[in-house]
């Protein structure tokens, strides 16, 4: 709740603008879980809504031009910089300072449909969707660049809709769309169910039958929420 209010306050607005706002979405996540009726899906950020992975070559090569890059068909594991670093060892830290670098978050690109289907989700009866972020350790600039970027693509009313964490398996939910293959922290058994979405570092990877898959925002992603509702 904090951080929400003064993540509002960074943005410029007022000093009071995100007590109500707070106090609503608390208490709407309260009576979801107790009523049992409300969907609640959680969207993950970078990879899913921001094109992260385009972002970062783009601001690498500018950056270091001379060095070799990985292009978006050869990248493979979730984790960039040590894909960088296999290259070479010093790749991997020349990889890190391109996102711990300011404007990075913010000025990532959409990607196609993520920001259209989050404001459809948004919009259908008993279902709340949350964007389910985690930052970078580095938190000079992250934190306040994800709240913005929600801000500038989703609009204002979304930052009381935005859940930064570095462990997703703690917050309560039935569906996680995340590219990451691998979603580990303290709960064992989270409430979600994991819909791993389809980006260049994991397509090659097969999964079980029993885990889903979005192939992009113009797969059908209704279908997975309607199937939880059942």
């Amino acid at each position: 709740m904090l951080l929400l209010y003064g993540t509002a306050r960074l943005l410029g607005r007022g000093k009071t603008m995100l007590r109500e706002p707070v106090k609503r979405i608390c208490g709407n996540m309260s009576s979801s879980s107790a009523s049992g009726k409300r969907l609640r899906v959680l969207v993950d950020m970078d990879g899913v809504l921001a094109d992260f992975e385009g972002g970062f070559l783009k601001k690498y090569r500018a950056r270091y031009p001379e060095e070799p890059h990985i292009t978006l068909e050869d990248r493979r594991g979730f984790w960039v910089s040590a894909q960088y670093g296999q290259l070479r060892s010093d790749l991997c830290e020349k990889a890190i300072s391109i996102w711990e670098s300011k404007d990075f978050f913010i000025e990532l690109e959409p990607l196609p449909g993520g920001v259209e289907a989050v404001k459809e989700m948004a919009k259908m009866d008993n279902t709340d969707v949350f964007i389910c972020t985690s930052p970078i350790k580095h938190y000079k600039h992250c934190p306040y660049e994800k709240y913005a970027w929600a801000e500038k693509h989703l609009g204002s009313d979304f930052l009381e809709r935005v859940i930064l964490t570095r462990d997703k398996t703690v917050i309560t939910g039935d569906i996680l769309i995340d590219d990451k293959p691998d979603i580990l922290g303290v709960e064992p058994k989270p409430t979600w169910e994991h819909v791993l979405f389809t980006a260049c570092h994991n397509k090659h990877l097969s999964i079980s039958p029993s885990h889903r898959r979005l192939l992009s925002w113009s797969d059908n992603w209704r279908a997975i929420l309607d199937s939880k509702r059942q």
